[in-house]
C-alpha cells in the first residue's frame, strides 16, 4: 500500500466531487473488500464535520473508520484490542493536530478564512481555490496508510 498513491487517490476523490470523508474512506474501498459506491454510500454523511455540523473533519473521521475496518475489533469484550485501536486512533490524531492545529472542522475552516455553513457549497473552481480540505483529505490518507504498512 503505498501513501503516496492513496493521498492522491483520495485528492482526486475529493476534487472531483465527493466530500472529504468519501474520499479518504473510499480510497480504501478495495482494502476493506468492499465496492468504491458502497464506500461512498456509507461515509457520505461524515463530510463536512459529520453531516455538515463542523466537528471532527471528515478525513480524520474516515480515516478512523479505515482503521477499525482494517485493524479493529469485534468481541465487546476485547478490551486489548480497544486499548491498541484507540491509542492508534489517537496518535494519528495528535499527527493531524500537529501539523494542522485542531481537527475541528469548523475551526480549520475558520483559520483559512471561510465562512462557516451547514449548507454543502457548489464545486467549482473557486470553491477548490478557497479549501485546504484536499490537503487534509490527502494528508490523512498518507497517514492511514503508512500506519497500516506499519502493522
Amino acid at each position: 500500500m503505498n501513501p503516496n498513491e492513496k493521498a492522491e487517490q483520495a485528492r482526486e476523490l475529493f476534487l472531483s466531487g465527493h466530500n472529504c470523508a468519501q474520499s479518504v474512506y473510499a480510497a480504501f474501498a478495495e482494502d476493506m473488500g468492499m465496492s468504491q459506491e458502497k464506500a461512498l454510500l456509507l461515509s457520505g454523511g461524515l463530510g463536512g464535520g459529520l453531516g455538515g455540523l463542523r466537528f471532527t473533519c471528515g478525513a480524520f473521521t474516515a480515516m478512523a473508520m479505515v482503521l477499525s475496518a482494517l485493524r479493529g475489533y469485534t468481541d465487546g469484550a476485547d478490551l486489548d484490542g480497544k486499548k491498541r485501536l484507540y491509542a492508534q486512533l489517537q496518535q494519528l490524531h495528535e499527527r493531524f493536530v500537529e501539523k494542522y492545529g485542531t481537527s475541528v472542522c469548523r475551526e480549520l475552516l475558520e483559520k483559512n478564512g471561510i465562512s462557516v455553513s451547514n449548507v454543502p457549497s457548489k464545486r467549482t473552481p473557486e470553491y477548490y481555490k478557497k479549501r485546504h480540505c484536499a490537503q487534509y483529505v490527502a494528508f490523512c490518507a498518507g497517514l492511514i496508510a503508512q500506519e497500516l504498512e506499519k502493522n
